[in-house]
């Protein structure tokens, strides 16, 4: 029997609030029964990866070890990043290149941090 990734874990300041805010990134949702405030919150994406995110005490203080690259399915590369925007995450690094190419690293609310590569579309364009 092989050993499978169960969930990929974010330890957080507020469980239910990055929770949410990454379940509507992916398209995904809560679980039954997460609510405001609650110590755990699991949500579960469409790809099939669960996550779980689970309050602590301590206050994320150096950068991410491992992150998310994300690849926009239905959108530009371009217009996930405002759609994260206005979701609450932030740029951290712009590494977009005048020929289209590149990639945008952002953080979610509470400063971890993922990147935006260009969406599906805009590969097959080019290759």
């Amino acid at each position: 029997m092989t050993t499978l990734v169960r969930h990929v874990t974010f330890d957080c300041s507020d469980a239910y609030e990055l929770g949410a805010f990454w379940a509507e990134v992916l398209g995904g949702a809560v679980a039954d029964g997460g609510r405001p405030g609650d110590p755990e919150v699991l949500v579960s994406t469409p790809g099939g990866v669960a996550l779980l995110f689970i309050a602590v005490p301590d206050a994320k203080t150096v950068k991410n070890r491992v992150h998310f690259d994300l690849q926009p399915q239905e959108r530009t590369r371009d217009e996930e990043v405002e759609r994260l925007l206005a979701l609450g995450a932030g740029v951290v690094g712009d590494h977009r290149r005048p020929d289209g190419t590149g990639w945008v690293t952002m953080a979610d609310p509470e400063g971890n941090e993922f990147c935006v590569e260009r969406g599906a579309g805009e590969r097959a364009a080019t290759g």
